[in-house]
């Protein structure tokens, strides 16, 4: 009985509400969104960031607006930060941090343009190849870009 008259409750109750109430209910997590950037030369673009807390160097990328789809996001913190665009945009992988209840999503992709700075967010971007990544650069970071390089590239390194 008591279920019949929440089912009917619920049922005419406006989608708006539903959905918040749903939502109540349900984990929160931040997505971010980052970009694997190859040249033709096999070399990485890296940009030297005024925020990241344990080095200045990292994968351009940054987080998501509210209903942003990926790509979507991708492409505006990259012409934000570094006055590019990118095109054969192609989804690398995505994994979870649980602990900073994050989700982070990773594409690899073709830069168009010459990466300028042009954020306060960010001091320098530069192209490094897989040989000679910066020091500074975390573990976490070396793991990421190893997992974006294609096999063939592997074998020949």
């Amino acid at each position: 009985m008591f279920t019949n008259i929440l089912g009917a409750i619920w049922k005419y109750m406006p989608g708006i509400i539903r959905r918040r109430m749903v939502r109540m209910g349900q984990s929160r997590f931040t997505v971010t969104t980052g970009g694997m950037l190859f040249d033709e030369a096999g070399r990485i673009l890296l940009l030297e960031h005024v925020f990241r807390p344990d080095s200045g160097w990292g994968i351009p990328g940054g987080f998501l607006s509210r209903s942003e789809q990926p790509q979507d996001g991708l492409r505006r913190e990259l012409r934000e930060e570094i006055s590019i665009e990118i095109d054969e945009v192609e989804f690398l992988f995505a994994r979870t941090l649980p602990r900073l209840r994050q989700v982070e999503i990773y594409f690899r992709a073709r830069v168009i343009g010459d990466p300028k700075p042009s954020s306060f967010e960010i001091k320098k971007a530069q192209w490094f190849t897989l040989n000679e990544l910066p020091e500074e650069l975390s573990n976490d970071q070396r793991r990421l870009i190893q997992r974006a390089v294609p096999m063939s590239e592997k074998s020949t390194q």
